[in-house]
């Protein structure tokens, strides 16, 4: 990736984020109901187990997951990991499934002035483009791997 490139997606960062949706994304009446307790969200969003491989797969996508544009992470393979966000080294140690599932669903539960998008919420993303308005950028199955993913990161 050149250099002019480089920094482009890093001067788009978060709004690209927000604005990338997965093509099998549901719309937002299809959302999964959730519930919040004690700051995490202890029932799966579906029946499937998810996937460790398919989870660091999204992670690292730039146009999914884009963990990568905030958090450094255990992937030596892949150049420019972001600085914004904690870096989640050890992340499956440090915290639950639980509270990792909520994390990656909208992490403004927890604290409503974290920069990271909700990634299974349609309800405050900002400056999303109009087709992809009323749309989370993660499926439920996507959020699941990648907590799965999440877990497998251990000291």
């Amino acid at each position: 990736m050149d250099r002019k490139l480089l920094s482009a997606v890093a001067a788009v960062g978060f709004v690209s984020v927000a604005a990338v949706s997965a093509p099998q994304a549901p719309k937002a009446e299809e959302l999964v109901a959730y519930t919040v307790v004690d700051y995490a969200i202890p029932e799966p969003l579906t029946g499937e187990p998810g996937d460790p491989e398919r989870g660091r797969a999204v992670a690292i996508n730039r146009q999914l997951g884009n963990c990568l544009s905030c958090h450094a992470m255990p992937i030596p393979e892949q150049p420019f990991h972001g600085e914004t966000g904690p870096a989640l080294h050890g992340v499956g140690d440090r915290l639950s499934e639980a509270q990792l599932r909520l994390q990656v669903v909208n992490s403004h539960e927890i604290n409503p002035m974290s920069m990271m998008p909700p990634f299974y919420a349609v309800e405050g993303r900002h400056r999303v483009a109009e087709n992809f308005e009323g749309k989370p950028i993660l499926s439920a199955q996507q959020v699941e791997d990648v907590v799965a993913y999440l877990k497998t990161l251990k000291e």
